[in-house]
């Protein structure tokens, strides 16, 4: 069987309070990938800072802050073969009128400051594992196997 990764996805705010949560993990479940974590949480002023970091000098860093600490998110790690990149073009372009038809900003998205969805970046190697450490403790996520995976991977 082929390796697989982790990759940290949250539906934010704006997904939350519209209902899409489930179709959100449909598509990913559908996909093949498989929930090794999932929960449902309110961002502290502290954790929005620091999973923002990067953005910290930015003239946007406040707006986000405030926003992802608005309302509750689904926070989740999923895992599969390159999952990271695969959450990536899920997910379409960062502004939703950017987005392709069929990707998940692409359908649910409306305004860039509300894109329904955040992914690690697959291009920043370090994103992903930061993100979950910040989200997850160790024992929050669950190994198993997926009865189908003989089926999705060579």
């Amino acid at each position: 069987m082929t390796e697989t990764e982790r990759t940290f996805v949250m539906v934010k705010p704006d997904g939350v309070q519209r209902g899409l949560v489930s179709d959100i993990l449909d598509r990913f479940e559908n996909r093949g990938l498989k929930i090794v974590g999932a929960k449902f949480m309110r961002l502290d002023r502290e954790l929005a800072e620091a999973h923002y970091a990067e953005h910290e000098d930015k003239e946007f860093f406040e707006g986000l802050v405030d926003f992802i600490t608005s309302g509750p998110v689904f926070a989740m790690v999923l895992d599969g073969q390159d999952a990271t990149r695969q959450v990536r073009r899920m997910m379409g372009a960062t502004d939703p009128a950017e987005a392709e038809p069929g990707t998940i900003r692409g359908d649910f998205g409306l305004d860039l400051g509300r894109n329904v969805i955040h992914g690690s970046d697959h291009e920043d190697e370090g994103a992903n594992a930061r993100e979950i450490e910040l989200f997850f403790d160790d024992d929050e996520l669950v190994d198993w196997d997926k009865i189908d995976g003989s089926w999705l991977y060579e």
